[in-house]
């Protein structure tokens, strides 16, 4: 028996499908939820771990914020070893990407001195500002420290060489490790003050 065609037969029907369709999209959530979840976890976990000195402690339970303006708050993940600090790792950002906001991992030892760099994620242009995910561009960073190591492109008078053809992307990437910095300084300035 075939349902007449009417405006309420019509509204019924597509509440119905809305419905059905909702329960399922509510049950892929769910299912899906926690696996997401954990491989968040584990994406921020690798990053720490390949951007601070080596740590005994899960820097992401110790996790705290430092905040460097009301828009801007840093998520910070102090790494020890034996109870003693060793690093920090800085999620950092910039919106001056040539195709949007660049985030990255940024870490620390315990006197400034960059550990390494991991970029979380990107928009930047294949081939082009793409490139500061490779070892070339953020190996110059390891081991410098930003108290002597202008984070500024070259062409701007900083002491990083520029990706070829992709100084925007580079000076997002120098902004991005710049508010990291400035996180790790108040981080230092804090321990100063509990110390004394």
């Amino acid at each position: 028996m075939a349902m007449e065609s009417s405006f309420k037969n019509m509204v019924l029907s597509l509440t119905l499908v809305c419905l059905v369709c909702s329960v399922l999209l509510g049950l892929v959530y769910g299912v899906t939820k926690a696996p997401i979840e954990a491989a968040a976890v584990a994406k921020t976990n690798a990053a720490i771990s390949a951007v601070v000195p080596q740590f005994d402690n899960v820097p992401s339970e110790d996790v705290f914020t430092v905040a460097l303006s009301e828009d801007e708050v840093l998520t910070v993940y102090p790494a020890t070893k034996g109870g003693e600090p060793v690093g920090y790792a800085v999620e950092s950002f910039t919106a001056k990407g040539f195709s949007g906001t660049v985030k990255v991992m940024v870490g620390f030892d315990t006197e400034g001195a960059i550990c390494g760099t991991s970029v979380l994620s990107h928009s930047e242009t294949p081939g082009l500002g793409a490139k500061m995910t490779e070892p070339s561009f953020y190996g110059q960073f390891v081991g410098k420290n930003p108290s002597s190591f202008r984070l500024e492109v070259k062409k701007d008078g900083g002491d990083i060489d520029a990706i070829t053809a992709a100084t925007i992307s580079s000076r997002a990437f120098a902004d991005a490790l710049r508010r990291a910095y400035d996180a790790y300084l108040k981080i230092n300035a804090q321990n100063t003050e509990c110390d004394e």
